[in-house]
């Protein structure tokens, strides 16, 4: 049912190295408005403060832990194909600040089979200064111990999901003792050495980072698309926003929760306008496809899906609105 076609991938150099696919720096800020303890994403106040949510899916129980958010400045080239005006408007009509674009963190934890399972795993405090609070405290104020996680299941190599997994200063491994799942697709390409001479010299201390940790790590399994990579987890080809982004399907029985990644940023940007091409997608013509067609699918089957972008509660069911969609969440 969630079985993409692989097609080939045509990603500019510029855009396959720094932490989130761009060219140059990008900027993190905290603004005296919205000083760290303040909520501009929208989500309920005390599910914030809480740290988590907590719901089921079925038999599966589902924790998606807050790790922060980034107030991302304002740029007329984030979104390819609507303008900053447009991007404002946007932002305003899902009632959330339009002083920067507020990307929250979000990190779905599974219980099925009495194993755990996480997927992606935070920015590890290293990117936005609002960011950071899965490993510092949400995590185990959710009932969770780094050793309880069997495995991590990782949907693709940008910064925010993978810096997790690492110790800021050494790299040293923060889960040693869990299986590592990666996409197939996107572990080549991270991988290859010569991918360090393709992409900007600023750029090139991510991928060095990559190349020394996860392609050298024991513990790391690729897995390709289309295969079950775990007990009760398979994967669902989402290429485009990467070369090898993966999204899956958690299934216990006839219950099932899709975990998107980063399908989409957040729901009032290319959830409500899928047609929106931001500039974290490498192939943004492959990754609108895609979009469509998984939300279509989530729609048609009234899946429960989530974001790694949508804040908390991060997932529910998605319907269609106008030539977008919206999402109803789930009851936490």
């Amino acid at each position: 049912m969630y079985d993409f076609t692989r097609r080939s991938f045509v990603i500019s150099a510029a855009a396959a190295g720094a932490a989130f696919g761009l060219k140059g720096p990008i900027e993190f800020f905290s603004s005296a408005a919205h000083a760290q303890g303040s909520n501009p994403i929208g989500a309920p106040q005390a599910l914030v403060d809480q740290g988590f949510a907590k719901f089921k899916v079925g038999s599966i129980e589902v924790t998606q832990v807050y790790d922060g958010h980034w107030e991302k400045a304002h740029d007329e080239k984030f979104i390819r194909n609507a303008t900053l005006d447009e991007t404002k408007a946007a932002l305003k009509k899902a009632n959330l600040t339009d002083a920067f674009v507020p990307i929250p963190f979000t990190i779905t934890v599974v219980r099925i089979g009495g194993r755990t399972i996480m997927f992606d795993s935070s920015t590890g405090g290293q990117l936005a200064p609002t960011a950071g609070r899965l490993v510092a405290k949400n995590l185990a104020a959710a009932g969770i111990q780094p050793s309880d996680i069997s495995a991590i299941v990782v949907t693709h190599y940008h910064a925010d999901h993978i810096w997790g997994l690492m110790a800021k200063e050494t790299n040293a491994q923060l889960y040693p003792n869990a299986e590592i799942i990666v996409p197939e697709a996107e572990h080549k390409h991270w991988s290859a050495p010569e991918l360090v001479e393709k992409v900007p010299e600023g750029a090139r201390g991510n991928v060095r980072r990559i190349q020394s940790t996860i392609s050298t790590w024991k513990n790391v399994k690729p897995a390709a698309a289309g295969t079950e990579v775990t007990a009760g987890v398979r994967s669902i080809a989402t290429h485009g926003h990467t070369p090898g982004h993966t999204s899956y399907v958690v299934s216990s029985g006839s219950d099932t929760l899709i975990v998107g990644g980063d399908v989409t940023n957040i729901q009032s940007l290319n959830l409500a306008n899928p047609g929106w091409h931001l500039v974290f997608d490498g192939n943004p013509t492959m990754a609108e496809e895609g979009r469509r067609k998984l939300y279509d699918q989530a729609v048609a089957d009234k899946s429960i899906i989530t974001g790694y972008h949508w804040g908390l509660p991060g997932a529910g069911t998605l319907q269609k609105d106008g030539n977008g969609y919206a999402l109803v969440p789930v009851a936490v």
